[in-house]
């Protein structure tokens, strides 16, 4: 089915949250609304995505697409270690191991473009960096509209070349994983109205925002600044369709987090969250190094939420977090309209 996101009924795309909080359901419910959905392929085998991707058509006949995470070059070993080192306590503590050695992780990156070749959904988008230019080549061919997801204009720049059709600007105010091309960069600080505009002077795509769009105000802002769209991830955390756990639902409103902070301890990546006291104990010593400090902490952060101790998980969460509701997804989305 043929997709034009510069004319969706409702200017409203729900996010790609990896981990679990995307759901089949999510998608569906938004797509139905009018808006559109991306399903999440981060952290899943070929396999599993494939069955994501069978799920949401049972659901739904709206289109709909499936963010991909671009594999990184290896991270250090050595400050891995390092790192490992200094989470020992909170290891023992826990009564965890932490892996002592990580294997190459390319998040079955080739089997999930074979996959898309042999089953193509109607969008595909990418996190942390671009396709190939054979493989972006080879899922044009298959009729597949490519979103590539930017940090700032040198990244903008980089998709147009590499042909994508839509680019996806994330600025600073966005929950979870910053979408920086490097895994050593440093996310730009610039609000997210201001690198729109930063962003189509450099390139002439239809640009879809990204970014702390928590009400009907905001989105309706991005819109006046250019968007084509609004995608938000956090406004949906805590709707029936999310698959968030309890803990982290609870935690987007509780008083007791006053902050979000961009923090690499949790995986190496920056990624925004509420500042709890893992991030104030780590934070200063986490490489920059992906996915293996993901794996590395993973023992901890199955614990903490086994526990449900939110001062050790993490809680990604954009700056509007406060403002996610509950209820239908729909009506969230209708509420976004005003």
């Amino acid at each position: 089915m043929a997709v034009d996101l510069t004319g969706l009924a409702a200017p409203v795309v729900v996010a790609p949250m990896a981990g679990g909080a995307s759901t089949p359901q999510l998608v569906a419910a938004v797509g139905e609304a009018g808006g559109f959905g991306l399903l999440a392929a981060g952290y899943r085998t070929a396999a599993a995505v494939a069955e994501q991707i069978r799920a949401t058509r049972q659901l739904t006949g709206r289109p709909f697409g499936l963010n991909l995470f671009v594999p990184a070059a290896p991270g250090d070993p050595a400050a891995v270690a390092g790192y490992r080192e200094r989470l020992r306590p909170e290891a023992e503590r826990y009564g965890v191991e932490l892996p002592v050695t990580i294997a190459p992780d390319r998040d079955d990156w080739d089997a999930k473009i074979e996959l898309l070749l042999a089953d193509p959904v109607p969008v595909v988008s990418y996190t942390f960096g671009l396709p190939a230019p054979a493989e972006a080549e080879a899922l044009r061919a298959a009729g597949i509209l490519q979103i590539g997801t930017v940090t700032g204009p040198a990244e903008a720049r980089a998709a147009a070349e590499a042909g994508m059709d839509v680019l996806t600007v994330q600025g600073p105010e966005a929950g979870g994983h910053r979408a920086t091309h490097r895994v050593d960069a440093e996310p730009g600080t610039e609000p997210l109205i201001d690198l729109l505009a930063a962003v189509r002077a450099e390139v002439g795509l239809p640009l879809i925002a990204a970014g702390g769009i928590a009400d009907g105000q905001g989105l309706a802002a991005v819109l006046r600044a250019g968007a084509v769209a609004g995608q938000l991830g956090t406004a949906f955390l805590r709707c029936e369709e999310s698959g968030a756990s309890a803990a982290h639902r609870a935690a987007l409103v509780d008083p007791g987090f006053r902050e979000t902070v961009v923090t690499r301890s949790f995986t190496g990546r920056p990624a925004r969250g509420l500042r709890n006291a893992f991030i104030d104990r780590y934070e200063p010593y986490a490489p920059a190094a992906y996915p293996e400090v993901h794996h590395l902490t993973q023992p901890l952060r199955a614990a903490a939420a086994k526990r449900g101790d939110l001062a050790a998980m993490h809680l990604w969460a954009g700056t509007g977090h406060r403002s996610a509701g509950t209820g239908p997804a729909a009506a969230i989305v209708r509420g976004l309209l005003g």
